[in-house]
Formats: structure tokens, C-alpha cells, sequence
């Protein structure tokens, strides 16, 4: 039973298309009741059609009761992303693309039993865009925000397990919990590191169960038959639903509880 010191999360896995978001708007209010959820974030980077997000999206996201959407390297696949993405903070991009860049990469937001949280949205940079080096720029944003509060969750889209491991690793007890977005595989090694931050390499994906990533199989078999150029389309249900649940001392934002969630829906 979760204590009045204590902070939670849920944070649902990247969400593919139409089959992710109609999940979402189906399980999430039951998520949010049996759990009694503060704040609920989820990767939204191919919410829309499976490659980037619209407003009309995240505004549809929003009304499911996802309160912060984060992204990666889609963030900008759809044109009028980028000045809706300038004005609404709810949406981060990752915190590490050059000054200047439109958006916000982290920010401060009241849960709704009024606890501070601080959000950061991250960039990997094995096989990735190359950015800015997402160990100090980081560091930086957490030394920031603890001057508000020390419950802090990071979203760290990564394609290499081992740059997620160090990075986690590196932040280790200063931070509550670091998820793992980016590869919609999700892994079984979700634990509190031996400082107390809640981890996870990647929490999986939201959207088609019977696809390759979130896309139809047999157009992405016949891109790696071929190497042609290719269309890849979001097949419709079933679909699963990825996330953790995580419970953090609101005091000292060590995490107590990380749970890793798959669920599905014909």
C-alpha cells in the first residue's frame, strides 16, 4: 500500500499509431484508478501513424490522462510538430539538441496530490542522431532542478543497452527513476540500483502485439529482403500496452518500487 511520503509513476512505452493510442484510452483510466496514479507520462514519438506527433494527437493523448509526452529521434517526422511543440511544454524533446532548437527538453509539473516532479526527455547517441553529449548535458538539468525537488524521472531514448547501463550507472542516486525508450522491445531487467534509482532499459511498446516494432510484418520482411525503399504501415489490433509503475520518497526521490507491465487487448 503506498504511504503519504511517496510519489508515483506511470510511464507507458513508446505509442505506435492508432492501435497505441486506442489501448491507451482503454486502459489507461483503469490503470490510473488500481494504482491510484499521480502523474502519467508516455513516449509519444509515433503516435501519429508511427512516425512523429500532431496536435491533434498529443490533444487526443492528453485527453486519455497522459499529462507529459515525451519523444527522440521522431520528434520533428511531422512539420507541424515543431511550432506546436514551441508552445506546449507538456511535450518534450530530448533536452540535448542545440540551443535554440524549439521545445523544452524537461520541466517542473505539480502531480495531482500536488507533489513537484521534475521531467527529463534525453537523447542516446550510439546509432543515433549525433547530439550533445547526454551524460553532462543532463547532469546539468539534474543539478538544476534539484534546487525544486529531488523527485526527478528521465526519459533516455537509446538505441545501445550498454550507453543506457552507463548513463543509468553515471546518475545512479540522484535521480528517482531513468526509463529506457526508443527500441519497443521491452526488457526484463527493471530494478532500484544500489543507490536508489529506479530502472528499466526499455520499457517496450504501445501498439500492434503482432507486428515488427509496431509495423506490418510483411512489408518490413520485404525491406530486409530487398533494401527498397519502403512504406511501413501500423497494422490495427491486438495490441499490448507497455509501461512500469513506480512508487519514489517524495523526501529524498529514492525510488522504493519499479513494476514492469505488458498488457494486452484483442
Amino acid at each position: 500500500m503506498q504511504s503519504n511520503d511517496t510519489v508515483n509513476f506511470l510511464f507507458i512505452g513508446d505509442i505506435v499509431g492508432k492501435a497505441g493510442r486506442q489501448i491507451v484510452k482503454s486502459l489507461l483510466p483503469k490503470l490510473i484508478d488500481q494504482y491510484k496514479v499521480e502523474l502519467v507520462i508516455a513516449n509519444g514519438e509515433n503516435a501519429a501513424g508511427g512516425f512523429g506527433i500532431t496536435e491533434r494527437v498529443a490533444e487526443e493523448l492528453f485527453s486519455y490522462g497522459i499529462d507529459i509526452i515525451t519523444t527522440g529521434n521522431h520528434v520533428w517526422d511531422k512539420k507541424e510538430a515543431i511550432p506546436y511543440i514551441a508552445k506546449e511544454s507538456r511535450i518534450l524533446r530530448p533536452v540535448n539538441y542545440p540551443e535554440g532548437v524549439p521545445g523544452t527538453g524537461s520541466l517542473l509539473m505539480k502531480t495531482r496530490k500536488n507533489n513537484l516532479v521534475g521531467i527529463i526527455n534525453v537523447s542516446g547517441r550510439i546509432f543515433m542522431n549525433v547530439l550533445d553529449c547526454p551524460f553532462r548535458i543532463t547532469k546539468k538539468e539534474v543539478e538544476r532542478i534539484k534546487k525544486e525537488t529531488n523527485v526527478i524521472l528521465i526519459d533516455f531514448h537509446a538505441e545501445a543497452t550498454s550507453e543506457k547501463i552507463a548513463f543509468a550507472i553515471y546518475l545512479d542516486g540522484q535521480v528517482s527513476a531513468i526509463i529506457g525508450t526508443h527500441t519497443h522491445v521491452q526488457t526484463a531487467d527493471e530494478k532500484i540500483l544500489p543507490k536508489g534509482t529506479a530502472y528499466i532499459t526499455d520499457v517496450g511498446m504501445t501498439g500492434p502485439e503482432h507486428s515488427v516494432i509496431g509495423f506490418r510484418e510483411d512489408e518490413v520482411i520485404e525491406k530486409f529482403l530487398y533494401q527498397l525503399p519502403k512504406k511501413f504501415d501500423v497494422p490495427a489490433r491486438p495490441s499490448i500496452l507497455s509501461a512500469v509503475y513506480i512508487e519514489v520518497e517524495s523526501s529524498t526521490g529514492l525510488a522504493k518500487k519499479i513494476e514492469r507491465l505488458m498488457l494486452s487487448q484483442s
